[in-house]
């Protein structure tokens, strides 16, 4: 499968620098630009692309926003959020918006490669580091009731669940649990489709509005 990529950033350079670096994969295309946030929305209606790299600071319609839109809209495409600042504000709003992960524009030219194949396979892109800052964060705010969905999840699939919001990958969840990468996806699958989530970044941001579990992460 070629994963389709739309590229939007107001800065002209920007886009032609990452259409110029994804091109030399065999795997990926860049399917359309935009310049701002509005044209993102559309475009992304337009083409369906599996992957949006969207700046968060653009004119007529901010990334965040825009992220909100397209994630509202019952897309099948995921947005990994672009920023030079790593910010604990940025990192809470655009989860809360439906983004899927974080890249940084300075990040090696192997790592975005990386991330947005990570976030066409629809796995999350959310280091620990960044999921000690989201945790923190929902840990202040109000909570609200767990959905009733949570309900039907078997015992191995809240162990596994506990661990995705921990920061932990497959390998480390199936260490952890000691069964298999392929179990471990399988009840990542299920435990997703029972609650209707995207991905690992909205189970985060479940477990963590709802309180399910304690607000504290390895490392």
């Amino acid at each position: 499968m070629t994963i389709r990529v739309l590229v939007a950033d107001d800065q002209a350079m920007v886009r032609a620098g990452f259409r110029m670096l994804l091109a030399d994969e065999p795997d990926i295309e860049v399917v359309a630009e935009a310049s701002d946030g509005l044209e993102a929305v559309a475009e992304a209606a337009r083409t369906r692309p599996h992957v949006i790299l969207m700046d968060i600071r653009m004119p007529e319609l901010d990334g965040l926003e825009a992220t909100r839109r397209i994630t509202a809209s019952d897309s099948d495409s995921r947005v990994l959020i672009l920023t030079t600042f790593d910010l604990d504000e940025y990192v809470y709003r655009a989860l809360r918006a439906g983004a899927s992960g974080f890249v940084l524009k300075d990040d090696p030219p192997e790592q975005l490669i990386a991330a947005v194949r990570t976030v066409a396979r629809g796995d999350a892109l959310l280091s620990p580091s960044v999921t000690r800052r989201v945790i923190a964060q929902f840990a202040r705010v109000r909570q609200q009731a767990p959905p009733k969905a949570v309900e039907t999840l078997t015992a191995r699939e809240l162990e596994v669940f506990r661990l995705i919001t921990r920061g932990y990958s497959n390998a480390e969840i199936g260490r952890e649990l000691f069964i298999s990468d392929t179990t471990v996806k399988t009840h990542v699958t299920r435990l997703l489709q029972k609650l209707e989530l995207r991905d690992r970044a909205q189970a985060i941001v479940l477990a963590y509005q709802t309180g399910m579990f304690e607000p504290t992460v390895d490392g």
